[in-house]
């Protein structure tokens, strides 16, 4: 049907067409009409002496770098056991519980007698913090490979065996302080 259309039209444009042949030097002759009527001016048309597309190439790809490098950092943060399973997140709360509940009871035990002993546990403490924190990165290195896995749970037994000795040291000097300031009865 769209055929037809154009069949149609062009019946109805014959010999309206312009086939005749253009004059020698036609284009020189344009050319000189278009630049004196100032049209070829809109070519010549000035451009700012600035351009500002290299510079914003540059801060987007600064920007791009930015936000890949804040996505990579945020992704390689250290694994713990809590990431390992669901039950190693129950172990992991477990043994965090027992600490803490062990380092308050330590801290009620202080007096001038226990003080050192209770700064040398904390020290100790400190230490095994740190390891742990090393084992960590392990982690994350190593896939979570069993055997940082179960240094990791040592750590954490290993802190509350000071605890726990701190503690029964603490009262075998309370024993030894009530039993040297009773007085003997003797008959």
């Amino acid at each position: 049907m769209e055929k037809d259309n154009l069949d149609s039209l062009f019946e109805n444009l014959k010999g309206q067409f312009d086939i005749e042949t253009p004059q020698t030097n036609h284009k020189q002759r344009f050319l000189d009409k278009l630049k004196s009527s100032n049209i070829a001016s809109v070519e010549e048309k000035k451009t700012s002496g600035f351009n500002w597309k290299p510079f914003l190439a540059i801060a987007a790809s600064i920007i791009i770098c930015l936000g890949l490098f804040t996505t990579l950092q945020t992704d390689s943060e250290d694994l713990d056991l809590a990431s390992v399973s669901p039950e190693m997140s129950e172990t992991q709360d477990f043994f965090t519980v027992t600490i803490e509940n062990e380092l308050k009871k330590l801290n009620k035990e202080r007096s001038p007698l226990t003080e050192q002993i209770i700064a040398d546990a904390l020290a100790q403490i400190k230490l095994l913090e740190n390891d742990y924190q090393k084992l960590k990165t392990d982690l994350t290195e190593s896939g979570k490979n069993q055997r940082v896995i179960y240094a990791m749970i040592s750590n954490f037994q290993n802190r509350i065996d000071i605890l726990n000795t701190v503690l029964e040291q603490i009262e075998i000097i309370k024993e030894l302080k009530t039993n040297t300031n009773e007085p003997k009865n003797t008959l």
